[in-house]
């Protein structure tokens, strides 16, 4: 058998998956590969996909599927794979560290220090205590970010398509936790539905001044919208680590007012890509053994 790691990985892994065949890492070589490794760099569409002429089975390092053509795959007979379990704690611990930054004004207060000036009267704080969160999606992520905000006394509610019911968040319609919401954090797919759900329309049923967080999909969030409601306040701050597009120093975000943005670190922590590299060898013992 034959692995190409088509993007970064633990530097562990290809030791051991050494015991199911050649590891490599070379793009060049996507023909070769019986297996396919990919995280969120490599887009698996039709053409990668025709490129890759013995592959049998990808892995996706995370949560969604979307950089998959998993409809194609399944057209060919090949297996797409993802992790879904491993990434909820590290992206669920950024979304709050997102939270915790806009009201806190840790980059103004960092930037003004390292700028020469201490702004102890200018900067105003305010508490994440007793706010209203509201989770677009409360599956495995969505949970986890819900048991954060818990610890922190706030008041959790949420909207999802499938979860009826849940042992933290009280479960709403999409306007009433879009109104009802001092912070709103989105955690749902991609999908034709989810595609620009925050946009004018409903950025103005949102609760004035409202802060939004978005580790989730970059393109289920308008963004043009999306800074048009930072600069007349309807937003009060907006909290990014996903993105529209890849070449994100054309989008509109970048340089918007009270904005926090970051360069998709979610899934990037040390301890996941460990879990992650748990759960493909698991993948690798159980599709082997077939």
């Amino acid at each position: 058998m034959k692995i190409l790691l088509a993007d970064a990985f633990d530097k562990g892994l290809p030791e051991r998956l050494k015991k199911f065949g050649e590891v490599f890492d070379d793009p060049a070589r996507v023909a070769e590969a019986d297996v396919i490794l990919v995280r969120s760099k490599t887009k698996a569409d039709r053409a990668y996909i025709d490129k890759a002429t013995c592959v049998k089975l990808f892995i996706r390092g995370g949560v969604g599927m979307d950089n998959i053509d998993v409809a194609y795959c399944k057209e060919k007979g090949i297996t797409a794979m993802n992790t879904p379990e491993a990434s909820s704690v590290a992206v669920a611990e950024l979304a709050l560290a997102l939270m915790l930054a806009v009201p806190n004004r840790l980059i103004e207060g960092h930037n003004g220090i390292v700028g020469g000036k201490f702004l102890k009267s200018e900067l105003k704080r305010t508490e994440l205590y007793q706010k209203t969160l509201g989770l677009i999606g409360i599956g495995r992520i969505g949970t986890e970010v819900a048991k954060r905000a818990q610890a922190f006394g706030m008041k959790v509610i949420a909207h999802d398509k499938v979860v009826q019911q849940h042992p933290i968040a009280a479960i709403k319609s999409l306007d009433e936790v879009l109104a009802a919401s001092d912070y709103l954090s989105l955690h749902t797919p991609l999908t034709d539905e989810t595609k620009g759900m925050i946009n004018k329309q409903t950025i103005a049923k949102m609760k004035k001044g409202a802060i939004l967080v978005n580790t989730g999909r970059g393109k289920c969030v308008v963004e043009e919208d999306v800074v048009e409601a930072l600069t007349s306040g309807q937003l009060g701050g907006y909290a990014t680590d996903v993105w529209f597009k890849d070449e994100i120093y054309g989008s509109p975000i970048v340089g918007a007012p009270n904005t926090v943005v970051m360069p998709h670190l979610g899934a990037s922590s040390k301890e996941n890509l460990l879990r992650i590299g748990d759960i493909v060898v698991d993948i690798l013992e159980k599709w082997t053994s077939k």
